[in-house]
């Protein structure tokens, strides 16, 4: 019984997912269409649609660690990836326009992947020159004055352990643009949507941002070591809170 009413409200948020993004991509798209400068509007509607949608769904959020960000400064964002909730969640607790990059598979989602298409840097990670050109748009953003925003595993962890192994693409960016890398730990979006599970359920989304962590200077062994010294932060961090 549990079971049917659960797939009951899945149903319920998914439909009301589709229906917002519906009402609010115009909004979304249409500023940037006009001008580089028109992501403050679209962001402005890319939070109140998650935010409408979370409250719907009975989906809370609890943010700590906002004095770590200086808004007037660009970021890269890292954050462990457990859940396709992560999606809505970004908007709502980073308090900047951000860019994030994302898996190509995503793009393919109707309507999502061409609304939110316009503010992500889509990869396929298995092909080189894909993951070459990804990286040439966020250095883009980045010399703009843009955050951008990273899952560092590379996919979502479905796995008991607290992190997968890092790529090193984030860091090794931190490092040539001298840009400060700024963990955040996402917790509890992982019992919304449980691992293996089409299923949400209503709850509580914590999120914590650590102080950023400036990338030294270059060496042999820089990007090894910043990246396993970022890896061990976000991990005390989930350990701590979960």
């Amino acid at each position: 019984m549990i079971k049917f009413f659960q797939w009951i409200y899945t149903i319920y948020s998914v439909l009301i997912f589709y229906v917002l993004m519906l009402i609010f991509g115009l909004f979304i798209v249409l500023p940037l269409l006009i001008s580089q400068k028109g992501d403050k509007i679209s962001f402005f509607f890319i939070r109140l649609w998650a935010s409408i949608w979370s409250f719907l769904s009975g989906i809370r959020y609890e943010v700590h660690g906002l004095e770590h960000i200086d808004r007037s400064k660009p970021y890269i964002y890292i954050f462990n990836h457990r859940s396709f909730i992560d999606a809505p969640v970004i908007p709502m607790v980073i308090p900047q326009e951000v860019r994030a990059i994302g898996k190509k598979e995503l793009s393919k989602i109707p309507v999502f992947g061409q609304v939110i298409g316009k503010l992500a840097v889509w990869v396929d990670r298995s092909d080189v020159e894909s993951r070459r050109i990804s990286l040439e748009k966020l250095v883009k953003f980045l010399n703009q004055g843009s955050s951008i925003v990273v899952a560092p595993e590379g996919t979502r962890n479905d796995t008991s352990e607290t992190l997968l192994p890092f790529q090193k693409g984030a860091f090794r960016l931190s490092i040539e643009t001298g840009i400060p890398i700024l963990p955040m730990a996402v917790i509890g979006a992982n019992q919304i949507m449980k691992r293996g599970s089409l299923l949400l359920s209503p709850g509580k989304v914590k999120v914590y941002f650590s102080a950023p962590i400036n990338p030294p200077m270059t060496s042999e062994d820089a990007v090894n070591d910043f990246t396993e010294k970022c890896r061990n932060r976000l991990e005390a961090m989930i350990v701590a809170h979960e």
